[in-house]
């Protein structure tokens, strides 16, 4: 793909597709950047990049998905991995993430390609979550953590646990050391990064809420507090709301940079790069206030090591080499080993048992939703029963999906919406077909989505009102799935040819 900048330059968002609660360093020459992955399989994604602009996945942390196995083999939206963070220790990569119903968990790695090890629990308990460690200069650890009001009953609190060296266990107690309510008018402070610069402890956290706050920094000269705090990056003038949660990395010139997302509804949360720099009065600065403007994003900036700007986002086609789906793609539960159908020709899900509801169907394999206008296309075809069917959805709380259903007297394409308050899906177009269906989903910069059907050479358009709507704490993903109604025998449904075509203009 032809760069879409000059050379010296790169445009925010760098991602601009769904990647949660980013998280990034640098090791050598070498960036690498995670994200929460929730209730998906595989999970926590690592990224990698040499130029802080190009990301590519190069592991996922939790493989097999989410642990409990069995819990996680249905949907639990909103659930399984919240906002984690990733530190190079001493020859090791440690990724630590919360469960918020179950605890907060380590993984390891050599490299980020893997292989990481098993998650650990290094704390127990409900509500626990946005963790992130730091190793002091005398050897000593420590964990700061956030809360979720949801399961634990209080929010806006930050809290540090001394830890041992290899995050195994905490050996001391905990202490608050944050509370948002004694900040007037700042409220939420979540999603914490802990770092250790000329002698101050620094708590990098978002504050005011996830679509409309601001990155606050806190400092104190003991781990413990007290902190004072400054807001360093907010919104200002720009269309970029929240911006907010992410990641202070210092490139190999020496230069400092911050990641960070933007939540953009059915978008996801997208992920920008905002320069960063440190004050005289010893506080960081970031976006235009580096060169002497307010402290607001950049909408574009010099690159930091002068490469192009390629890929902006995660979404990739897939020719399905091998039967089997390229990385990009995860599932929306812990997937059996009977999911996918060894043959020729493409993917070939074995379809789950569902009761007329994407939301609650496990056989669900899935790509962010791009973050600029898209088309997506994928040749489907069904081998079931009356009741199954199979296609190319795009999935929020709200969905889309075309594709093929098969009733008793034979196979339909079907267009079809629900939203969170239908009680069923409202058909909006069914075909009689004889045979697979090309079926193609355009969403728009608006979210707006049309679908085209090709059957038997000939494509027809269908507008059927509809808008990509966002997940729980997700973006919409363009998703592949194969259901069939309970007590019934599975199908299998095939896809060939799935293209990603993008308007990056």
């Amino acid at each position: 793909m032809d760069h879409l900048n000059g050379e010296s330059t790169y445009r925010n968002p760098i991602l601009d597709a769904d990647l949660p609660d980013p998280d990034a360093i640098r090791v050598g020459e070498r960036y690498v950047m995670i994200g929460s992955s929730f209730n998906r399989a595989p999970g926590l994604p690592v990224y990698a990049s040499t130029d802080l602009v190009n990301w590519d996945r190069v592991a996922d942390a939790l493989p097999a998905g989410n642990e409990p196995t069995a819990w996680f083999e249905l949907p639990r939206h909103g659930q399984g991995v919240w906002a984690p963070s990733i530190r190079h220790h001493d020859g090791t990569y440690y990724i630590v993430y919360p469960d918020p119903d179950q605890g907060i968990f380590v993984v390891t790695a050599p490299e980020p390609e893997g292989p990481w090890s098993a998650p650990h629990l290094l704390l127990a308990g409900l509500g626990l979550i946005d963790p992130c460690p730091l190793w002091d200069d005398d050897g000593r650890a420590y964990l700061v953590h956030g809360w979720a009001k949801s399961r634990a009953g209080k929010k806006n609190i930050l809290t540090v646990v001394p830890v041992d060296e290899s995050l195994r266990t905490a050996t001391g107690p905990a202490r608050d050391v944050i509370d948002g309510a004694d900040i007037d008018g700042w409220g939420t402070i979540e999603g914490p990064k802990f770092y250790k610069r000329d002698g101050w402890y620094w708590i990098f956290a978002p504050a005011g809420g996830v679509a409309t706050g601001w990155q606050a920094v806190f400092r104190s000269r003991d781990v413990y507090g007290p902190y004072e705090e400054r807001n360093v990056l907010e919104q200002g003038s720009t269309p970029v709301n929240g911006p907010h949660q992410g990641a202070w990395v210092t490139a190999v010139d020496g230069r400092d940079w911050f990641l960070h997302f933007q939540d953009r509804g059915p978008f996801g949360r997208v992920v920008h790069l905002q320069p960063m720099a440190w004050g005289d009065d010893g506080w960081p600065v970031m976006g235009k206030a580096v060169d002497g403007g307010p402290s607001e994003p950049v909408l574009e900036y010099p690159a930091p090591h002068g490469t192009p700007q390629l890929y902006r986002t995660i979404a990739r086609s897939d020719d399905f080499a091998g039967g089997v789906p390229g990385p990009s793609w995860v599932w929306q539960a812990n997937p059996s080993g009977d999911a996918l159908v060894p043959g020729e020709g493409g993917l070939r899900i074995r379809s789950g048992e569902e009761s007329g509801n994407l939301r609650t169907l496990s056989r669900v394999l899935g790509q962010p939703l791009p973050g600029m206008a898209s088309r997506s296309s994928v040749r489907v075809a069904l081998d079931g029963e009356a009741g199954t069917r199979a296609g190319l959805a795009v999935l929020g709380y709200d969905y889309l999906w075309a594709g093929l259903a098969r009733g008793e007297r034979g196979a339909d394409a079907v267009v079809a919406v629900r939203t969170r308050d239908d009680m069923s899906e409202r058909i909006i177009a069914r075909i009689p077909v004889d045979g697979p269906v090309e079926v193609a989903v355009e969403c728009a910069a608006d979210a707006a989505l049309v679908v085209e059907l090709t059957i038997d050479g000939r494509a027809l358009r269908i507008d059927p009102g509809f808008h990509a709507s966002e997940g729980q704490w997700i973006g919409a993903e363009l998703a592949l799935f194969a259901g069939h109604p309970v007590g019934r025998a599975p199908a299998v449904g095939a896809f060939s040819s799935f293209r990603v075509d993008l308007d990056q203009d």
